[in-house]
């Protein structure tokens, strides 16, 4: 069997047993609710670990039938360990064990990890030049808080629709393409088996088209399986003394969950509080809060992760020094920190990037219009009314502002669209923009510009509290435009179920 098709086969059993557990959620209660830190608003099955417990259980048989020569013993501990953590995820989604309950289990799995496995970090490579780290002793503490830090890493990560399981696809492909240089074909066929496993949880998770928001998430016996699957592959390639990559290549691969979880947890002890605190401080977040879209935020972070991952991947290919490599990674480490640490700096910037890149903006509630003249709200107003036609329902107002500005021109409109706002709605008001914009180019010098929301995830004002943490207050563009003197003088508001105007002289 191709490797091709082995992948595609195991997309296949991972779609059929996730669709299995989607069936199960309801009966077991492995339902994740809305509220509190939670994005989404429709209850959800955590049941993304079935699909890739099933695979990497499949693999013992596939591997054994179709891959004589994969190796048994490594895939066997492997499974071992991939069960109990499963289990005890699913465990923790249903009952929300005590994270010292969570910890023992996973330390216990990792010390299989090097008895049953022959998996131990033994050596953290040339990180000082000249100067080759062994650690002896140290080797088995050292690969149980890696292995512990790494199942915990992505579970950290995993806060919006597709992200995790985007970055990990990413990192299993980067560890692919280095067992295939190694021609390591045991943990080949096993990485390309559980990124099959990966793309079946994709197919429910990843926000595209036809998938609005997520129907399955990942839940913790799935992001304790697959972090448990990364520290094995990464510590079984970068170890040994035919080893397929040095360990500092690993931090590259697995760059961004890494880097996101140590610098979100520092920031929690700086601002004084517990590193298992939960927040919405993550880099994903960031993103969120400066407005830009799920499925944008993921695309962006796992263009994030493919650079980290070729950085390392090419480091390794043209053999630099382990110690460049590590200095270079700390680097990124740093300004990853400075970033997580000030977010009330970097939110305004990204939301700069957002506006530059042209991408919709999640905070987008309309259109504004301005500023003209007087004599030409009509001419204005009925342009504006043939281009929104019977497609929304919208309430369309004319402000007049007080101050004067330049050539007469104190006139403005809102279009503001009615009902929820969605990824697909703000890419219809981004539509909407451009195409008043196309509409008044050749004809009226206007501004034509989305109307943003503002609310105290996107507008910070800052000021200290008595934690010495920042806060934020809301001022809505209503505020801004009464502070400026501005009121309206005409509205007209489309009905959701005839499209029937109604007109009011303010």
């Amino acid at each position: 069997m191709s490797l091709a098709l082995f992948f595609g086969l195991c997309i296949l059993i991972s779609s059929i047993f996730i669709r299995f557990g989607i069936l199960l959620s309801g009966y077991f209660g492995v339902l994740d609710h809305p509220g509190g830190h939670k994005q989404h608003d429709t209850s959800t099955p955590f049941v993304g670990g079935f699909g890739v417990i099933a695979v990497v259980l499949s693999t013992l048989y596939l591997g054994a039938t179709y891959f004589p020569e994969l190796s048994q013993r490594p895939m066997q501990a492997i499974a071992i360990g991939a069960v109990v953590l499963f289990v005890t995820g699913f465990a923790d989604d249903i009952w929300h064990l005590n994270f010292k309950t969570r910890f023992v289990i996973q330390a216990l799995v990792a010390v299989s990890m090097v008895f049953l496995g022959g998996v131990e970090l033994v050596s953290l490579g040339e990180l000082i030049p000249g100067v080759d780290i062994d650690l002896g002793a140290l080797g088995i503490p050292f690969t149980i808080f890696a292995t512990i830090g790494l199942i915990n890493a992505l579970n950290m990560i995993d806060g919006i629709d597709g992200l995790s399981g985007s970055l990990s696809f990413i990192s299993l492909g980067f560890a692919a393409l280095v067992a295939l240089l190694a021609q390591d074909n045991t943990y080949l066929v096993f990485i390309i088996a559980v990124m099959g496993g990966v793309s079946g949880f994709l197919y429910f998770n990843l926000r595209y088209p036809s998938n609005g928001r997520a129907r399955v998430f990942l839940g913790d016996n799935g992001s304790m399986l697959l972090g448990f699957v990364f520290a094995w592959i990464l510590i079984a390639l970068s170890q040994g003394e035919h080893r397929a990559m040095t360990p500092v290549t690993a931090l590259w691969i697995f760059g961004v969950p890494l880097l996101d979880t140590v610098s979100v947890m520092l920031r929690r002890i700086w601002v004084g509080k517990s590193p298992f605190h939960a927040d919405r401080n993550h880099l994903h977040h960031l993103f969120l809060r400066a407005g830009f879209r799920v499925s944008d935020t993921v695309w962006i972070v796992a263009f994030l992760q493919l650079t980290l991952g070729a950085i390392g991947v090419i480091g390794l290919h043209l053999a630099l020094p382990e110690s460049l490599m590590f200095g270079l990674f700390i680097v990124v480490f740093c300004l990853y920190f400075y970033v997580i640490a000030r977010p009330w700096r970097f939110v305004p910037n990204l939301r700069r990037l957002n506006i530059a890149l042209g991408l919709p903006s999640v905070h987008a509630r309309g259109v504004f219009v301005g500023y003209f003249k007087t004599e030409q709200s009509q001419e204005v107003l009925d342009a504006l009314i043939e281009e929104l036609g019977q497609r929304y329902d919208y309430r369309l107002s004319l402000h007049q502002i007080e101050r004067k500005l330049p050539n007469s021109a104190n006139i403005y409109a809102l279009i503001e669209l009615e009902g929820s706002m969605d990824e697909i709605s703000v890419g219809e008001i981004r539509r909407l923009m451009l195409q008043i914009k196309a509409h008044f180019a050749s004809s009226v010098s206007l501004q034509v510009r989305l109307f943003m929301h503002r609310s105290k995830d996107n507008d910070r004002r800052l000021e200290n509290n008595k934690e010495g943490d920042r806060v934020e207050n809301c001022i809505r563009d209503s505020d801004r435009r009464a502070a400026q003197g501005s009121s309206a003088f005409y509205t007209t508001v489309t009905d959701g179920e005839n499209k029937e105007s109604s007109v009011v002289q303010v």
